[in-house]
């Protein structure tokens, strides 16, 4: 009977504590799994963001609209390659439950500043040219099963028309994807020209603008004299990086890094703790049948490695149990959220991570017991049996 052999039988001696224990840790990578696929899915925005990109946004909240005006303003600033504009319109298709991310931007100033939006061929210039045209991401036209040539309206809780009603009509002439597989192109796009004019209220406004400068080297000079462009006015502006203004967006909904180490912190200490203990009663447990295997010439750092592997090997089995069902239950959750949740799956550097962590918790977990179990003392141990 070899090492590995003894392990596994002393490890599910006793099969209700072995499978508890089991549980218990698939339960903790399970939570681990699920939230690292969806922190990595919630921060992407920061990922893809170029480096020579700006957000001009008003100072008070990123909510509150800014002046038409301000979008020829900036386009006068030295160092401004493009600028569009864009506003959020939001909307819903048919029913208040399937929410559309819809914005109002300035075609073809917009387009120039995000050039790796791709359209198929024609698709870009009809986008441009025809005014009620809707042009949707490929992971929303997938999900509503829309094509280009369709005509549907997009309604709002917000925006009403000036005829009273708050149903939009559009035409899908462009379909358009990212050039990186982990770009969002789960949204859609329409001119602002036909949402202003047809607005009941809060015309020639607009949400944010966004800049490339001419090299991200001036990026702070650039942010700095749009900023000072606007200082004591009745709408002072905000610049930042496309970055710092994803990650302030997401950061709106709550520290998804803190939650995640508050979380998955919590349930690791919890594990901790119940397999310290169990492991340390299950050696106690054994102390006779050590100090036999001393008897018959086990060696004291054999047993030592024996004891610990017993404990890697109950975390590494709950381990890969849970990051294997956290796969699972992402890519279901992909599967029906694909429209909102682009790119969801289970990265590999989350999974990565589980095991190597999973391999340090049975360490940590298997430590004391390994040398209470190195420890024993063949004439004290025989001599309580």
């Amino acid at each position: 009977m070899n090492d590995l052999t003894l392990i596994r039988k002393n490890l599910f001696r006793k099969k209700l504590r072995a499978i508890l224990l089991t549980l218990s840790i698939l339960i903790a990578f399970l939570i681990f799994g699920v939230l690292g696929a969806f922190h990595t899915v919630w921060t992407s925005g920061s990922e893809v963001a170029a480096d020579n990109r700006l957000v001009t946004v008003n100072k008070i909240n990123f909510t509150v609209s800014m002046p038409y005006a301000y979008w020829g303003r900036v386009q006068a600033v030295e160092g401004v390659e493009a600028a569009g504009h864009a506003s959020w319109f939001g909307g819903y298709y048919q029913d208040p439950t399937q929410q559309v991310q819809t914005f109002a931007i300035s075609p073809e100033a917009y387009l120039a500043t995000y050039p790796e939006l791709v359209f198929p061929e024609g698709q870009r210039e009809a986008f441009i040219e025809n005014r009620t045209c809707l042009a949707v991401g490929t992971d929303l036209a997938s999900f509503f099963g829309w094509e280009a040539g369709d005509r549907i309206p997009l309604l709002s809780n917000i925006w009403q028309k000036t005829d009273g009603t708050s149903s939009w009509e559009f035409d899908i002439c462009a379909i358009f994807d990212g050039r990186e597989e982990n770009m969002p192109a789960n949204y859609a796009m329409f001119h602002y020209d036909y949402y202003n004019e047809a607005l009941a209220f809060n015309q020639d406004q607009i949400g944010w603008i966004v800049t490339t400068t001419t090299d991200p080297s001036l990026n702070d000079q650039v942010a700095r004299e749009i900023d000072a462009m606007f200082a004591n006015s009745p709408a002072e502006t905000e610049t930042s990086t496309e970055a710092a203004f994803n990650e302030a967006f997401v950061n709106q909904f709550g520290n998804i890094a803190l939650i995640l180490l508050f979380v998955v912190g919590s349930a690791f200490t919890t594990i901790l703790i119940i397999v310290g203990f169990t492991m340390v009663t299950a050696i106690n447990e054994r102390t006779g049948e050590i100090a036999v295997m001393k008897t018959l010439g086990f060696p004291a750092p054999r047993i030592f490695r024996m004891v610990l592997s017993e404990s890697v090997l109950l975390s590494v089995i709950g381990g890969l149990l849970g990051l294997g069902l956290a796969t699972l239950m992402i890519n279901a959750i992909a599967t029906v959220a694909a429209a909102f949740l682009p790119g969801l799956a289970m990265p590999l550097d989350v999974f990565v991570a589980g095991v190597i962590i999973a391999v340090i918790l049975g360490l940590v977990t298997g430590l004391v017991p390994a040398i209470n179990a190195q420890r024993v003392r063949i004439v004290t141990a025989l001599g309580k049996q």
